[in-house]
């Protein structure tokens, strides 16, 4: 990463946070996003501040649903891709904004070994298992257990997963944190614990379309930076192979801002013609560390909406939303099609259960899972 790039992040950080006062104190408010089948209401909250941003979180899959932001006039737009209502998030949910777990990601063919006990999880995604299989953390319904006005306006919600959940040994409570503050950082956190020893994995499934919600240019003139030496390269079904290899002179080297769709497409790297683009773990470190790093910066050129994202984790999912073929009907009526959002998911790597030369997602009794990961929302004018 250059010098230029840490200047001007500071200056548009900076600038974002001149206007901010003391007296001022961000907002939470709760309603109802509907009710789900058997009569259960699903709670949202949104958390607002003085500065025109407002961050929705609904229970079910304790997903944001909408984050509006205004651009460099001023203009206000949802950059969350999703549904309206509840109806979408529970016919078609496609993982929009949603906590993914217990194990984000892919574990090949959803088998893994813990002290010598094979165990099983349900398979969803071609011959691997997804996101923590077909009733994922995405598709439950969250316990809101607190609502917080004040500097950082938040909501807290908590799931309890049983023991055999998805074929996962122990119950692991689950706990996940939305803060919206008057600089204009969105915080997620996610803590977790277990009573006995198993594999954990979460991060948060948000789709971003920095342009907004209906916006026909999409997100491939979005501009990304990642300072990552390495990535993982993955087998034809998205397992990585167990490799780390440089960036350096191929598709995947954002070490230096670049717009997604200079070669997104680009299928002379077998690596772009398995996942139809960027679906793929980029190495930041190699271990979670005590305290947050930089792992992305996205800007979209147009509107000068951006972010930073920082998190304690080492590894960064880049998807460029290459699955969207025109089948969905989300927001506003739009259909989303190939390359209409992007995401970033602060992580653990993918099939780590299986791959002992990657960090470990073992979880033991005693210990607490964190991941934190912060939206550094920025305006260039």
């Amino acid at each position: 990463m250059n010098r230029t790039f840490f200047a001007a992040t500071a200056l548009v950080s900076i600038a974002m946070g001149l206007a901010a006062s003391p007296a001022e104190a961000a907002s939470a408010r709760r309603a109802s996003f509907g009710t789900m089948p058997d009569g259960r209401d699903v709670p949202a909250v949104t958390l607002t501040n003085a500065r025109g941003v407002s961050a929705t979180v609904i229970a079910l899959g304790a997903s944001l649903q909408a984050l509006l932001m205004p651009d460099k006039a001023g203009k206000v737009e949802d950059v969350q891709i999703g549904y309206d209502t509840l109806d979408g998030y529970l016919a078609k949910p496609e993982f929009f904004g949603a906590t993914v777990g217990r194990v984000a990601n892919r574990i090949a063919k959803g088998r893994f070994t813990l002290d010598g006990k094979t165990y099983k999880t349900p398979i969803n995604d071609g011959p691997n298992s997804l996101h923590g299989g077909t009733k994922g953390f995405d598709k439950v319904l969250w316990e809101v257990t607190e609502v917080k006005s004040g500097p950082a306006a938040s909501v807290t919600l908590r799931y309890v997963s049983p023991d055999g959940d998805m074929g996962y040994p122990g119950t692991v409570t689950t706990f996940a944190t939305y803060a919206l503050d008057e600089q204009n950082q969105l915080t997620i956190e996610y803590r977790a614990t277990t009573d006995r020893p198993t594999v954990v994995n979460i991060s948060n499934h948000a789709y971003w379309n920095l342009a907004g919600v209906g916006a026909p240019r999409g997100a491939m003139g979005h501009i990304v930076t990642i300072p990552a030496e390495r990535y993982t390269p993955t087998d034809a079904t998205a397992i990585p192979t167990g490799q780390h290899v440089p960036v350096a002179g191929t598709v995947f080297d954002f070490r230096t801002p670049r717009a997604i769709g200079d070669r997104v497409r680009d299928a002379r790297d077998p690596q772009i013609a398995y996942g139809r683009g960027y679906d793929h773990n980029w190495v930041i470190g190699d271990a979670v560390t005590p305290t947050t790093h930089l792992m992305a910066r996205v800007v979209e050129p147009v509107s000068g909406r951006g972010y930073e994202l920082w998190s304690n984790q080492p590894g960064l999912q880049f998807y460029s939303g290459n699955f969207f073929n025109g089948t969905i009907t989300g927001k506003k009526g739009q259909i989303y099609r190939m390359g209409d959002a992007i995401v970033m998911e602060p992580q653990l790597f993918p099939d780590a259960p299986n791959q002992p030369n990657f960090p470990s997602v073992r979880l033991n009794p005693g210990q607490t899972y964190k991941n934190t990961m912060i939206y550094k929302l920025t305006v260039q004018r």
